[in-house]
């Protein structure tokens, strides 16, 4: 049976397919909320597909599918098969690490400890924890408020009462309790643990409202001993999660997911919210290896902290809706008051881990890097082939004097200083800075069509705004090339992108590596630009004032410059002095255009 064949006959109900290659390996798993009609998109219109997505479906051979009762279920299994089969196609999780657990023994005496491991034998298991550092203060926070036991000592009933064990130090320096000697009860030490599982869930402010009831009434009792305990107590859970933890209006549950896209990466942010703080907080990435919808990948990233930190909060603060509807599960788009800033709070975090970790990739792997900043910059204009080499012009003046331009070259993504170019306007006069663009521009690649006409660039960048881009494409369409590169204006005042016939200006995101590729090329040709004119200008400076006197030469001028130090100087000079150097007649002469 063909592969047309068996997409006829799939069903129309929620289900995880699987598409194999000719060597049948899986090669992508997807979910559906209706097989037939998801896969079926794969085939209708090949030409509306992404590139990759469409080498993907030349390379499908055989579709295999399963039916599950909900859409909770697809996703949940499309998780569990993309773990198995590692299919070439799908979004690759870039997250490799194992994150600590704090784990709580069921041992007679339990012990609270840090692991890597999860293990099946009856232990409790809190976390992960993305910092351990977190994870590290959380427990030298318990071990300095309970004196809990940190031996692996195996400590029964029978143990004690045979008197087994010998305390330790920590016994003796006041850390542990002696529950191996029998110094404290096991429904002591246990309420203990409690309190610790409970700060664990998130429960802080129950526990500090039980210890400031315990203090009220110890203090009325005038057992004041005890009412000096619990406000230590208190007063140390306080210090602890107010550095450690940020806590919102209201003591409600809810997990908060947001997602940052950066060309084929994902970044998402996860925050547990319990009880009006927040107790964990964990990153990931994610690289999309076809076009996917941010609901997808947002599915996914849901999909993958469930199966991270078990079971989600009943409410779910998202930026937009997943594509898929989870049972017993309320999904909130905020517009203001907490929540609203519990889902920036996720999304900077979301932003401060995609800056960090393409800034890792930079020195790490800069051309993959770079790849991945032209590939985002083509995606945000529209171009049909990447930006390997980009032109950026800008003009200079000063009140019309001394008009120049320069023309900067980035080749891959960084600047090719030995391709740089700078003009003096020839036929212009005065500051017209749009006829001066359109003289240069046609200026540079008529020269290259003479000189180099395979090597036009793919992307050429104005500095400024609508006029400078409507008088450079002129000078483009009257060279016949316009169909040959695109042209864009960079404006400097909101760095909005300026489109050829585009009444509407592009805004890109004022963190995206493309737009800081384009401020990068305008920033270079300004500068480039600018310490070429203030060069014309030092010199029309000096020119002016000395060679311009007849019988002065450069050799004079020099000579004249390094005896007095400044053009200042020298008019400034006794006549004698002067005419120490170069003789009493033109002495005269020098002193006379004071």
């Amino acid at each position: 049976m063909t592969v047309s064949e068996k997409i006829e006959l799939l069903p129309h109900s929620p289900g995880v397919y699987r598409y194999y290659d000719d060597k049948g390996t899986v090669i992508y798993v997807g979910k559906a909320k209706d097989l037939y009609k998801r896969v079926h998109q794969y085939f209708v219109d090949p030409q509306r597909l992404t590139v990759k997505t469409r080498l993907l479906v030349a390379r499908i051979a055989d579709v295999q599918y399963s039916v599950v009762d909900t859409e909770a279920d697809a996703l949940l299994l499309e998780n569990n098969l993309i773990k198995q089969y590692k299919p070439r196609y799908n979004i690759l999780l870039k997250d490799s690490k194992t994150y600590p657990w704090i784990c709580v023994t069921s041992e007679m005496f339990p012990r609270v400890y840090l692991t890597r491991r999860v293990e099946k034998n009856g232990s409790r298991y809190f976390g992960p924890y993305s910092s351990v550092f977190h994870a590290r203060s959380l427990l030298e926070f318990f071990t300095r408020n309970w004196p809990l036991r940190s031996c692996r000592l195996k400590i029964d009933s029978e143990a004690i009462l045979r008197g087994k064990y010998r305390p330790c130090l920590d016994y003796h320096i006041g850390r542990c309790a002696g529950c191996c000697i029998g110094k404290v009860s096991q429904e002591e030490y246990n309420g203990w643990i409690e309190e610790i599982v409970h700060l664990l869930k998130g429960g802080v402010s129950e526990i500090i409202g039980k210890y400031k009831q315990a203090m009220e009434q110890a203090a009325e009792a005038l057992d004041f001993e005890t009412a000096q305990f619990c406000k230590t107590r208190m007063e140390a859970l306080q210090r602890h999660y107010a550095k450690s933890i940020i806590t919102s209006a209201g003591e409600r549950d809810l997990d908060v997911f947001t997602l940052v896209t950066d060309g084929p990466d994902a970044f998402g942010n996860f925050l547990r919210v319990r009880g009006g703080a927040i107790i964990q907080s964990l990153n990931l990435g994610f690289k999309m290896q076809i076009e996917e919808e941010n609901a997808s990948v947002l599915s996914s990233f849901i999909a993958e902290i469930e199966s991270k930190f078990g079971e989600l909060a009943g409410e779910l603060v998202v930026p937009f809706l997943p594509d898929v509807e989870l049972p017993g599960v309320h999904f909130t788009i905020p517009s203001r008051g907490d929540k609203l800033a519990l889902l920036e709070l996720s999304a900077k975090n979301a932003r401060e881990y995609q800056f960090n970790t393409l800034k890792q990739r930079e020195h790490t792997d800069p051309d993959a890097f770079r790849q991945g900043v032209m590939e985002e910059l083509r995606k945000a204009l529209g171009m049909s082939e990447l930006p390997r080499h980009i032109e950026c012009f800008d003009n200079s003046n000063l009140q019309g004097t001394n008009p120049v331009a320069s023309c900067v070259v980035f080749r891959d993504a960084e600047p090719s200083k030995k391709d740089y170019r700078r003009f003096k306007v020839k036929t212009v006069i005065g500051a017209n800075d749009y006829a001066s663009m359109k003289e240069i521009v046609n200026r540079r690649y008529s020269r290259m069509l003479d000189e180099a006409p395979d090597d036009l660039p793919q992307l050429v960048v104005i500095d400024g705004g609508a006029g400078q881009l409507n008088f450079a494409w002129q000078a483009i369409c009257e060279l016949g090339i316009q169909d040959r590169m695109t042209v864009v204006g960079l404006a400097k005042r909101l760095e909005e992108v300026i489109r050829v016939g585009d009444p509407y200006p592009l805004f890109l995101d004022r963190n995206s590596q493309a737009l800081k590729l384009l401020q990068r090329a305008r920033d270079e040709a300004h500068r480039f630009g600018i310490t070429f004119h203030r060069n014309l200008r030092s010199k029309a400076a000096v020119h002016s004032t000395l060679r311009d006197i007849p019988g002065v030469g450069p050799r004079t001028e020099e000579r004249l410059l390094l005896h007095f130090g400044s053009l200042a100087r020298v008019l400034a000079a006794p006549e004698a002095d002067v005419a120490a150097l170069v003789g009493p007649k033109l002495a005269r002469l020098i002193c006379e255009t004071k």
